[in-house]
């Protein structure tokens, strides 16, 4: 673990009311952290508008070395990064947030309205929150209720001090770092696998063997066949017979080299949503618990992965609950394309991020013509771990596809078409497909 941290402290007061309780805690825990050599800012706003223009240029020079704004700032000096009032608040922080390499986004008063619970929205970073008033008490449970238990979840830690406390405050950062996985894996591993060649993967689809799926299992592989995939993981809901199946006639369909398919399955635990299994080879049954479903994973050896974990839409794991299976969890979707609303997939990508969990993505395609519309170029690979490996070093690609149309054709085929046509039309499409195979 490393000995020193990169932390941003935020206060949604303006830094010129030195009177403020709040700012006085800040200014103070601050700078003993910098005093024992932790890179430290202090984002907050100001009323001063030569100050804030300042700031601005501190940004704009680090455009092109972002962790320019640390330097010098482990010293007993932290740096004071002043954002104005109103509009410019949201605008600044998601510029700096996103692009500084911090440890810790630590905001004081986060229910507060301005700075600390708009870094929260942007952080990517270990979130700590301090609470220095009652106002999380003072709320009404009516309409603020949902949105502040949404803002809250974001936190991974909370400090309760009435005052700066460093070394409790320090020791609380120490412990939320432990739980941050290993970023890099195997060295030895990545040189083989850097000398295998690049192959696109498809991490998330179904099958008819799936209850909302009307796609045959030939018509899967002979799309992704055509859509220039060399692996893909069918992860069908609570079955694993479409993926066994789908691996047995990958193997004998005579292609050099055969698509390379991983059984998995999407499991639905008793009330903590899905989560989906890869390279098992045993049916794992609904309505476990979480922790359940996940120790059944690890005892088959294959790999824990998290799909469309912040999509408010599908059945997802709370926050809260991610965490408790945090040291199991291999791999999260960090973009499904079938999530109706692009910050689901950002809140995953700012998770992933946070623990260092490896990334991945999938299509999640209930139709044909959904599969490869995200994928992942990575190595080729063999079996879970050099998978997890080749995954550190991946880049996902998307490209635009519309989630009307592909849900409109998933309601086509297994709602709206009567089950005489819909086996009619399977049994042409499957032929359709061989006759593709075998040409």
């Amino acid at each position: 673990m490393a000995s020193s941290f990169s932390i941003a402290h935020v206060t949604p007061y303006p830094w010129e009311s030195q009177d403020n309780e709040v700012n006085a805690h800040v200014a103070l825990l601050a700078g003993e952290l910098s005093k024992r050599g932790h890179r430290v800012l202090v984002l907050a706003p100001s009323r001063s508008p030569e100050r804030v223009r300042e700031s601005r240029r501190e940004l704009r020079a680090a455009k092109s070395r972002p962790e320019g704004l640390l330097d010098g700032t482990d010293s007993g000096t932290p740096r004071v990064v002043a954002i104005g009032e109103a509009l410019d608040v949201a605008r600044t922080l998601e510029e700096l947030l996103e692009r500084t390499p911090l440890d810790f986004v630590h905001v004081h008063d986060p229910i507060a309205p301005g700075a600390s619970s708009t870094a929260l929205r942007y952080s990517r970073a270990l979130n700590v929150g301090s609470f220095h008033s009652s106002n999380e008490r003072l709320l009404p449970k009516t309409l603020t209720r949902r949105f502040t238990d949404t803002l809250l979840a974001r936190l991974d830690t909370r400090i309760e001090h009435a005052v700066p406390k460093v070394q409790a405050v320090e020791d609380a950062y120490r412990e939320l770092a432990a739980r941050r996985h290993d970023a890099h894996g195997d060295a030895a591993l990545r040189g083989r696998l850097s000398r295998r060649p690049l192959i696109d993967v498809d991490l998330h689809m179904h099958t008819d063997h799936s209850h909302d799926c009307e796609t045959p299992v030939e018509v899967l592989l002979a799309s992704a066949k055509e859509a220039g995939l060399g692996a893909i993981a069918v992860t069908d809901h609570n079955e694993i017979s479409g993926a066994l199946e789908a691996r047995e006639k990958a193997a004998e369909s005579g292609a050099h080299p055969p698509l390379k398919v991983i059984v998995g399955e999407e499991v639905k635990t008793a009330e903590q949503g899905e989560v989906i299994g890869l390279f098992i080879e045993e049916k794992i049954p609904r309505g476990l618990t979480l922790r359940e479903t996940v120790a059944e994973i690890k005892r088959q050896g294959g790999l824990v992965y998290v799909p469309h974990p912040f999509d408010r839409m599908h059945s997802v794991p709370d926050y809260e609950h991610l965490l408790s299976i945090l040291d199991d969890v291999d791999a999260i979707e960090v973009f499904n394309p079938r999530v109706a609303i692009g910050s689901f997939n950002e809140e995953a990508v700012r998770f992933a991020a946070k623990y260092r969990i490896v990334a991945g993505a999938g299509s999640d395609s209930h139709v044909a013509q959904g599969l490869g519309s995200v994928r992942i170029r990575m190595h080729d690979f063999d079996g879970p771990q050099e998978f997890l490996q080749s995954l550190m070093d991946a880049q996902i690609t998307t490209k635009p596809t519309s989630l009307i149309y592909v849900q409109a054709l998933k309601f086509l085929q297994t709602k709206a078409t009567p089950a005489a046509a819909r086996r009619a039309s399977r049994e042409r499409r499957v032929r359709k497909a061989t006759r593709g195979a075998g040409s």
